[in-house]
Parts: C-alpha cells; sequence; structure tokens
C-alpha cells in the first residue's frame, strides 16, 4: 500500500490542482467505490462543493470544503488520483469521474478496487496540542486516533519516544502501529532502521530513549529524501495526479534485497519474517 512519502506526494498534486476549483459533477462508475455509504449522497454533497483544502495524515487522505463533512480518499492498494483533460483518462478501472470548474476532470482509477471515497464528519485534532507550529485544524472522524506523523507540525518526538518506550514489541512493528507512529510502512521502516543502525527484532521498551529518537529521526530523513525522489513505485499502480511514478526505490538500502550484498558494508542482507511483514536488514550495519 502506498505510505507516507507516495500518498503527500498525490497530496501536493492535488491541492495545486483543485484547490478552490468546485465539482460541476460527479459519476459514480463502480458502487465499491464508495461502499461506505450511499453514492446518491456522495454526488449530492459533491457536485457544486468547492474544495478549500487538501490534507493528510499518514497515510490518510481528504478533502477539505468548509463544511461539516469531509472527503476521505483511501487510495487501497493500486488507487490513482489523476487530473486530465475530460476524456484523457480512458482506462477500465475508472471508480469516480468528477468534472472540475476549469474544465478538467478528476478520475479515481483503481484496477484492485480496493480503495475507496467516502464522506466522513469533521472533528478538532486531538493531536499536536501545545506543539510549536501545530495549527488547529479538523480531521475525518475516524482518522483521529491515527497519531501524528514526523513530517507534520503537530508531531511531538519526545511524545512518540515515550509512546514506543511503552511497547515491549519488535521495534519494527511498533513503527507500523499508526497509533504511535503514523505514515511509516514495511518499505521506510526496514530503511529507517538501517539508517539508525538498529535490528527491527529489538524490543522497543529495551532501547534506550536516545536510540528511539535517532530512529524516528531516521525514519523522518528517510521519507524526506522519498518524497524529492516522488516516493517508492514497483509498477505502474503507484503515480502522482499526472501518471508519473516516483523512484526511490533506486535509493533502498535493504528493503526488497534479501540476499544481496549491502551497499554500504558488503555483507549479505538477511530477509526474516516480523509480524507477518517480509523484513530487510544488514548483519553488520545493524546492531
Amino acid at each position: 500500500m502506498p505510505e507516507l512519502p507516495e500518498v503527500e506526494v498525490v497530496r501536493r498534486g492535488l491541492e495545486e490542482h483543485l484547490v478552490d476549483r468546485r465539482f460541476t459533477d460527479v459519476e459514480v462508475c463502480h458502487p465499491r467505490a464508495v461502499r461506505s455509504g450511499d453514492p446518491d449522497v456522495l454526488v449530492s454533497f459533491l457536485r457544486d462543493a468547492t474544495v478549500s483544502a487538501v490534507k493528510r495524515r499518514g497515510k490518510f487522505l481528504w478533502l477539505d470544503f468548509g463544511q461539516d463533512l469531509l472527503l476521505q480518499v483511501h487510495l487501497g492498494m493500486s488507487g490513482q488520483m489523476l487530473v486530465a483533460e475530460p476524456g484523457q483518462v480512458q482506462s477500465p478501472h475508472v471508480r469516480i469521474r468528477a468534472g472540475l470548474s476549469d474544465g478538467r476532470e478528476l478520475c479515481f482509477v483503481d484496477q484492485r478496487t480496493f480503495g475507496e471515497w467516502r464522506l466522513e464528519k469533521a472533528v478538532p485534532d486531538p493531536w499536536g496540542v501545545g506543539v510549536e507550529g501545530a495549527s488547529k485544524k479538523f480531521l475525518p472522524h475516524n482518522v483521529r486516533h491515527i497519531a501524528a506523523d514526523p513530517l507534520e507540525p503537530a508531531f511531538d518526538a519526545r511524545e512518540a519516544v515515550e509512546r514506543m518506550k511503552a511497547k515491549r514489541t519488535a521495534v519494527k512493528t511498533v513503527l507500523l502501529n499508526q497509533e504511535v507512529v503514523s505514515g511509516i510502512g514495511n518499505i521506510y521502516a526496514d530503511e529507517a532502521l538501517f539508517l539508525a543502525g538498529v535490528r527491527p527484532r529489538r524490543s522497543a521498551a529495551l532501547l534506550s530513549r536516545p536510540t528511539l529518537h535517532r530512529i524516528v529521526d531516521a525514519a523522518a530523513e528517510v521519507m524526506e529524501r522519498a518524497l524529492e525522489q516522488g516516493g517508492t513505485s514497483f509498477d505502474s499502480l503507484y503515480v502522482n495526479v499526472n501518471g508519473a511514478s516516483g523512484y526511490f526505490s533506486r535509493s533502498l538500502k535493504v528493503y526488497g534485497r534479501g540476499g544481496e550484498p549491502c551497499k554500504r558494508c558488503g555483507s549479505l542482507i538477511k530477509r526474516i519474517v516480523i509480524g507477518g511483514r517480509s523484513t530487510h536488514y544488514c548483519v553488520q550495519c545493524q546492531r
């Protein structure tokens, strides 16, 4: 599934093309794309609605209209939000097609149909209270329990470290817990632990606070690098709003490289399974 950098790439593209634009019409082409609600209600709400902001927390993305409801966009395994001229997107996997007031259209393309658009009640953000630089905002009701991510102003690294320190499970598993720190998926957890020099099986509770801080900082650094390169794309399903793929996959140090030599020390990268997730690390560089 898309992780924070991939979702942020989409968010930035949508922000550029959608803010201050109005939906002129919306067509639901496949009912599963709105399976959590009534398609007619969704269409009625969006028609003539003007996008005021495009926001994100971790892997969760939503459109804000300055109203009591937000449009949450779940990309699932293969969801794409493509902005194009009318009729330009001819994919058989177009699930929702929405006209925009500037004459273009927004197409939600989802080959595997795990993604969806859903209306959610806007609630105050419980995270980031008292954090310098964090602004008051609203988020979808079903996202309120999701922790702030390392790339947003509401993120408090010290609080994240304390949440990690309270977990006795493997630090790799803790990094994937979206209620501890959000946005980090399998790819960036492996890469962050490599950068921090920590083995993925080590218990988070037994790691020192400085080490946990190092891991959190490494996660932020790795995701910033990925963002600069458009995210990580292993196939044509992960693209930005213009249909272009990211290329951070070329910079991966350990993820997906089991049995290959470490780019830093030459030792073979080891692949193991932690919590049902494929995990990769260097036996020499990580302790």
